[in-house]
């Protein structure tokens, strides 16, 4: 991905989490999820008083996706408010890993910009093949 495309991509994760609703952490995440066609589907975090329902935003871009027919998935960027690297939590590594294993993930911390592919923030994954049983 040209730097350009990152930039698009990083702009649009954090213009979408200036809509995140994060009243209790004050820690609002935005997210941008490109599909392999180059469609980009945003996602901010929306927060619960019952913490256990609160939801990222990276699951909030992918159940967008997902519910406009979109399955098939190549980059996500993820915006949060400090001048750190904001990683995506491990239930949404899952996640996203459940419907994009092959995804690269995008990080800035402002000035710098880190891409890894998500394999590496889920090494050993589980996923659907483990869930397939063995015939004898």
């Amino acid at each position: 991905m040209n730097k350009s495309a990152k930039r698009y991509l990083i702009t649009a994760a954090r213009t979408a989490g200036k809509q995140a609703h994060a009243n209790y952490s004050n820690f609002p995440v935005g997210a941008a999820l490109e599909t392999t066609d180059g469609e980009i589907i945003t996602g901010c975090n929306v927060e619960s008083s019952s913490y256990g329902l609160t939801i990222c935003a990276e699951q909030v871009a992918l159940a967008k996706a997902l519910s406009e027919g979109k399955s098939s998935f190549k980059t996500i960027a993820i915006v949060g408010p400090n001048p750190d690297f904001c990683p995506p939590c491990g239930a949404c590594r899952q996640l996203l890993y459940d419907y994009a294993p092959d995804l690269s993930v995008i990080m800035t911390d402002g000035q710098n910009t880190k891409t890894v592919k998500l394999s590496e923030l889920l090494p050993l994954a589980f996923g659907a093949t483990k869930l397939e049983r063995k015939r004898k």
